[in-house]
């Protein structure tokens, strides 16, 4: 049913490859979910719904049991094995690691394929997009009508642009013939996340989230080799961390440095809304209703936030004070030249995701600090920015909502798609993805804790837990909570579980947990995304690099264009769809 639709995405297409050059969030792996959010576009055709719906699944039934839908006891279908063979394709990330493995073909991908294979009858291949441009490259596949059956993307107004062509499938119709058969699938996400972006009015589905094991986003972090060489205590208020940045720059000679003069108090990328989140999150009204924080989350770096740019003026005084990188907006994705002087031993602190000094083992920040300097040369989590009421808030993630999953109008085996999305929502083919082979890539403590060791070869995993394979899951996930959390100690290998424990408590400390939001499509966001993410940056990048008394202006200059260029409609929109569906009503619990 989905090639119907062809000669219209094709026709959209043509408009889309030009367009189609967007850069994608900056965030890191774990880029951050919006504070709320809203489901998307409804295409407003009957063909649409068609495309992933009942009559789709009725006939692509027939092909498997020799039945119509109607007379098929669903109980029948769980474990459902295709009679011929079927081949589909998923999207993988590739983050182009040093040392790592293709992330199209190794012992993780021969796992999956041959599990599927054996489970359903489905040939399983893996087409690879660069992770740090993802947004760019699935753009231009979906343009050209190359996109794998199984799109990943952390972008949603990607897929809201060609499901308004024609080009996504509607998964609601599907979804529903076919609940009783993917009971892993449903039971790991729930109705919270399969149906999380579904239209309340329309009843559309253009994709299913994942699901977040770990909410935790970012940790503050300090050398604790250099508050031993000055006597200092880690910081636990905003002034505190301040006085630290300046004894850092001002006894730069007394620290365990080869070069003074290049000493760095306080990294940052430019990504400045995101590394500098416990910051901006502080100066944020602590009482704010979920209203206004409805109608300001469409930006997860939340520059419309009233308080924001009180937060950007105190980066901006620690610039012009020398206490960040002169040269910070530079360092864009993919750049190694912050992380690299890290590494090297001159900076002093960041703001970074909560696990960031612990990741790629002995390639990790803390590994090479130690062999370069000295086993108490560490990065450690403190949590010094205070909020007005004395509170340290942190804006979690949101476990109902992560990597959108969607079927393009291309896949013509949603069903094989749907249940190939089971399966790597079993638990066990979870569990195995993200720690491995007992001896090889982990070993267990005698409590049943999971310690993950280094690993070589082709057991290396890409990404943090293979969360590019377990799509459906992000985060560690084990068969209980309690072994969860302490195994996630243990799970960064070459790097001392004590100080990844400080990291894991000091990440959730006043964490606030956003909401979802639902109130239909809110049209001004389709086509801006791209547009308002780099401007965003542009106010940011600006803000803090301008001379303190330019400070106002260039915020403000930078502000309005943002503002002018799709963020107050989309304000304006969110304004009227919360008073179409809540009223005056300024809180939803």
């Amino acid at each position: 049913m989905a090639k119907k639709f062809l000669p219209i995405f094709m026709t959209a297409c043509m408009v889309a490859s030009m367009t189609a050059c967007g850069s994608s969030n900056n965030g890191p792996a774990t880029t951050a979910a919006p504070a709320t959010t809203t489901a998307k576009a409804d295409n407003g055709g009957a063909e649409t719904t068609a495309a992933g719906g009942d009559t789709q699944a009725a006939e692509t039934t027939e092909l498997i049991t020799g039945a119509p839908a109607p007379e098929i006891d669903e109980s029948e279908l769980d474990g459902v094995k295709f009679r011929e063979t079927r081949h589909i394709t998923v999207e993988v990330y590739d983050r182009g690691n040093d040392g790592g493995t293709d992330p199209t073909n190794n012992m993780y991908t021969e796992y999956i394929k041959k599990g599927v294979l054996e489970t359903h009858n489905i040939e399983v291949e893996f087409v690879k997009v660069p992770r740090w441009t993802e947004t760019d490259e699935l753009n231009n596949l979906l343009a050209a009508q190359t996109a794998p059956d199984i799109c990943v993307t952390y972008s949603y107004p990607t897929i809201q642009k060609y499901a308004d062509m024609g080009g996504v499938q509607d998964l609601s119709g599907l979804i529903e013939e076919y609940k009783g058969s993917i009971p892993n699938l449903t039971s790991w996400l729930g109705d919270a996340n399969i149906y999380y972006d579904k239209d309340p009015s329309t009843g559309v589905l253009w994709a299913i989230e994942g699901k977040r094991n770990d909410v935790k986003r970012i940790c503050t972090f300090v050398r604790r080799d250099w508050l031993s060489a000055l006597g200092l205590n880690a910081p636990t208020t905003t002034q505190e961390f301040e006085d630290m940045l300046h004894a850092f720059k001002d006894r730069a000679s007394e620290l365990p440095v080869d070069d003074a003069s290049k000493v760095v108090p306080f990294s940052v990328s430019t990504d400045i809304g995101w590394r500098c989140a416990p910051i901006i999150e502080s100066f944020i009204d602590p009482n704010i209703t979920d209203r206004d924080n409805y109608i300001n989350g469409f930006d997860d770096r939340k520059v419309t936030e009233p308080g924001t740019k009180e937060a950007i003026r105190l980066v901006n005084k620690w610039y012009n004070d020398g206490l960040l990188p002169h040269d910070f907006a530079l360092y864009g994705s993919g750049d190694t030249t912050e992380d690299d002087t890290i590494k090297a031993g001159y900076v002093g602190s960041f703001c970074h995701n909560w696990d960031y000094p612990f990741r790629n083992g002995e390639d990790s920040i803390n590994a090479n600090l130690k062999r370069l300097i000295g086993d108490d040369a560490a990065f450690v989590a403190c949590d010094p920015f205070t909020a007005s009421d004395g509170s340290h808030p942190k804006y979690l993630y949101s476990a109902a909502g992560d990597r959108k999953l969607f079927f393009p109008v291309t896949n013509d085996e949603p069903l094989a798609s749907l249940l190939y999305l089971d399966w790597i929502s079993a638990p066990e083919h979870i569990e195995y993805l993200q720690i491995g082979d007992e001896g090889v890539t982990h070993e267990k403590l005698e409590d049943g804790t999971v310690s993950l060791m280094a690993a070589t070869g082709d057991p290396i995993m890409n990404s943090g837990n293979n969360i590019d394979y377990t799509i459906t899951c992000n985060g560690l996930k084990l068969s209980s909570p309690e072994l969860t959390i302490k195994s996630q100690a243990y799970g960064y290998a070459a790097n001392d579980p004590a100080i990844v424990e400080g990291a894991i408590k000091i990440a959730m400390v006043d964490g606030i947990s956003p909401l979802n939001v639902n109130v239909g499509a809110i049209t001004a966001e389709a086509d801006v995304g791209e547009t308002l993410t780099s401007k965003r940056d542009q106010i940011y990048d600006q803000s803090v690099g301008a001379a303190a008394d330019a400070f106002d202006s260039v915020w403000d200059e930078y502000y309005n264009d943002y503002l002018a260029s799709g963020g107050q409609a989309i304000i304006d929109e969110r304004t009227e769809k919360w008073e179409q569906y809540h009223g005056s009503d300024t809180m939803l619990s």
